[in-house]
């Protein structure tokens, strides 16, 4: 009897580590300050679609970030987030809005502090609230993942990998916001071509795990995110989907040029 409770004892002692370890919150390694600078939007393929302002400031203790695509035919992206850096880094807002000539087609929001993410469609008459669970300094939304792997950074480059939640929106089986378990890893190093330049960035890997069944309904690819070899570590290149899994796989680079190569393999 004294033996069972022992090895009760050890293996409730081991499942409340394993809590502890797995709750863990970004820690700032890297912290972010103000920036301003003029990236672009291309398609997969490096054709360049649209011309991006970022621009990144500190108020009221507060990281904020907005970015801008505005494209030739009159449709504009524009993406916004706000952040905490102290004592952790903590997602506290993002949004997502396409608009033609001034109207909204689709908007894309969470508040991470309330815990609701919403998500509206023009062309489908869609508008869809939701009640989400987040953890704080482990959940992420757009930029926000930039963010997280430059203070992740040196954890990833000596080959951890770590998992963070991303909030998502899922077009089944209704369009639903959707927190999903994300694995996080250093994927190699590799050079680009922008503006005439060949630059040099780690790749890292954002890999949604999502459950078996639902891999029948829905293709969630992965995110590509590139942050500048070597340090200090900033934002070099994303690709993935616009918002949504089926929307098209699109680069958004530092800097803009009407044509961005592919990345390759830096070799040794």
């Amino acid at each position: 009897m004294r033996i069972q409770k022992t090895l009760a004892a050890l293996c409730s002692l081991f499942v409340a580590q394993s809590l502890t370890l797995a709750a863990f919150a970004v820690e700032v390694t890297e912290p972010a300050g103000a920036a301003h600078g003029y990236p672009g939007l291309c398609d997969i393929n490096g054709k360049k679609l649209a011309d991006s302002e970022f621009r990144q400031w500190v108020e009221n203790n507060r990281l904020h970030v907005v970015i801008t695509h505005k494209f030739s035919a009159g449709e504009v992206y524009e993406e916004h987030a706000q952040f905490r850096q102290q004592p952790e880094l903590i997602q506290e807002k993002w949004s997502w809005k396409e608009s033609k000539h001034g109207r909204s087609q689709r908007e894309f929001a969470v508040d991470f502090m309330a815990g609701i993410a919403r998500a509206h469609i023009l062309q489908d008459n869609k508008d869809v609230s939701k009640k989400i669970s987040i953890e704080p300094g482990r959940t992420f939304a757009g930029f926000g993942f930039s963010l997280a792997l430059s203070n992740l950074r040196k954890r990833l480059l000596s080959g951890e990998q770590v998992q963070l939640k991303a909030v998502g929106f899922s077009p089944f089986p209704t369009l639903g916001p959707q927190v999903v378990t994300v694995t996080v890893s250093h994927g190699g190093v590799d050079r680009m071509k922008m503006s005439g330049r060949s630059l040099k960035g780690d790749r890292f890997i954002i890999h949604p795990e999502i459950p078996f069944i639902a891999k029948f309904f829905v293709d969630v690819p992965d995110t590509k995110i590139w942050l500048t070899n070597p340090a200090p570590a900033g934002f070099l290149r994303w690709e993935g989907p616009i918002v949504l899994p089926e929307d098209p796989i699109i680069r958004v680079d530092l800097i803009s040029s009407e044509k961005s190569g592919p990345a390759e393999a830096a070799g040794s």
